[in-house]
């Protein structure tokens, strides 16, 4: 496969050539949820890996909690507007940087989302409406459960349509799968077009780049069924598979192929029972699968959440803002009042621009700092073998601190307010003074 070519203009810019989407096969990301009894700790464990283009930065940013007093104004997403809600809750998002939506995140209600691409029968809209990335951010900031989160995509899609290009500077478009969790329960919606079957988890489950809802089904567009038996996709006598009907897949030897899909089950599988946040860490991180990927797309950032069924606990979320998650350090977000400014994982802004593609399509550097020092960092692990095992030996010894921290705040249930407004935003500028020190010596 042909990657992208990139080359400098100067003045923080790049310049990257279009890849059509027909050259281009349909990868994308991973995400997984454990809940109890299959964890430790009586904890929901949610976790992703965003495989995008090996060229994209993604940034981690929080926003506040609002009140909307002027209801006429519209909501401007990454290319259409929606109409606004009166209150909309605090977020923390990992997201491409050109874009509005976001491909994972939490909200102050401890509801996570992660967005999956998926290709099916249905032809894929170019025409701009919501992204899934959209959607998922659009359903953090408006539910405070999961299944009204749910309820949000599925109204919002109803309404406005998904549909557009989602990558910059290259034509790529295709509909969504989300998985979506909060303390108590998770559920998998997928969609094609606006029809769209929802379905809620037990013990473990885990989507990829294809549609995975079979004939258990709790949830559905009133229209679903119907459809599918008019485009001759269901005979309407057979029980009703929404994949089977609404893509290619063979279901009855989907969880025996060598799919990422598949792979991922049988990680989450092998450690049912024990399943802990570390774990999670440790499968986003897994070569073999394929789950961690690298190449034209790669694993670009990677999210874990622990989700506490005792509500006197909080919720911590993991991000690791860099590409390369077994290269990278996971570093905790905790939803507290007076968050510091996140300015070390947010890239640079620019005048609005709308990212079509062109030959060459011209796009701004849009690194932030931690993602700068990272990928110094990456070059010296590469080129030296002394340095990089110095460098990895101290990501990890960070990245324990960050466990035993985390450990001690759900075991004692004690919480430093005044510790925790700085928590992520410290644990990434210890991580730069890492690669700091080793790039300088």
């Amino acid at each position: 496969m042909l990657g992208p070519t990139t080359f400098s203009l100067g003045a923080g810019f790049l310049a990257v050539a279009a890849i059509p989407v027909s050259e281009m096969e349909p990868y994308s990301c991973d995400t997984f949820v454990a809940l109890p009894p299959a964890t430790v700790g009586n904890r929901v464990i949610f976790g992703k890996n965003s495989d995008r283009l090996f060229d994209e930065v993604q940034e981690v940013i929080y926003c506040p909690a609002a009140v909307h007093n002027d209801l006429e104004k519209r909501l401007k997403c990454t290319y259409i507007e929606v109409d606004q809600v009166p209150e909309t809750y605090a977020v923390v998002l990992s997201r491409p940087a050109w874009l509005w939506g976001a491909e994972m995140g939490a909200n102050e209600h401890g509801v996570c989302i992660g967005n999956e691409a998926v290709w099916g029968r249905e032809d894929i809209s170019k025409e701009e409406a919501l992204l899934g990335m959209d959607l998922v951010r659009l359903g953090l900031e408006r539910a405070d459960t999961a299944e009204k989160a749910l309820d949000v995509i599925v109204d919002l899609l109803e309404k406005y349509g998904q549909g557009g290009n989602c990558a910059e500077g290259k034509e790529f478009s295709y509909y969504n799968s989300f998985l979506i969790a909060d303390r108590n329960e998770a559920w998998i919606l997928e969609t094609s077009g606006k029809y769209w079957a929802a379905e809620r988890v037990q013990g473990v489950r885990n989507i990829s780049n294809q549609l995975s809802i079979t004939t258990k089904i709790d949830r559905e567009h009133p229209d679903m069924r119907n459809y599918a038996k008019q485009r001759g996709w269901w005979d309407g006598k057979e029980e009703f598979d929404f994949t089977a009907a609404y893509s290619y897949i063979d279901t009855a030897a989907m969880m025996t192929s060598p799919s990422r899909y598949c792979q991922g089950y049988k990680l989450l599988d092998k450690h049912r029972g024990n399943i802990t946040f570390e774990t999670m860490m440790e499968i986003l991180r897994d070569r073999p699968s394929g789950i961690n990927m690298k190449g034209e797309f790669l694993t670009t950032a990677s999210m874990v959440s622990v989700l506490p069924q005792d509500p006197s606990l909080p919720c911590i979320h993991l991000f690791t803002a860099t590409p390369h998650p077994e290269r990278s350090v996971f570093k905790p977000f905790i939803f507290v009042p007076h968050i510091s400014p996140l300015l070390d994982t947010k890239s640079p802004t620019f005048e609005p621009e709308r990212p079509v593609a062109k030959k060459p399509y011209v796009k701004p550097d849009r690194r932030h700092p931690l993602y700068q020092k990272h990928q110094e960092a990456l070059e010296m692990i590469s080129n030296s073998k002394e340095k990089g095992k110095t460098i990895l030996d101290k990501m990890r010894k960070l990245e324990k601190a960050v466990s035993e921290e985390i450990e001690s705040i759900l075991q004692s249930g004690h919480l430093d307010e005044e510790k925790t407004v700085n928590l992520f935003p410290q644990y990434v500028k210890d991580e730069i003074k890492i690669y700091q020190s080793n790039i300088s010596s």
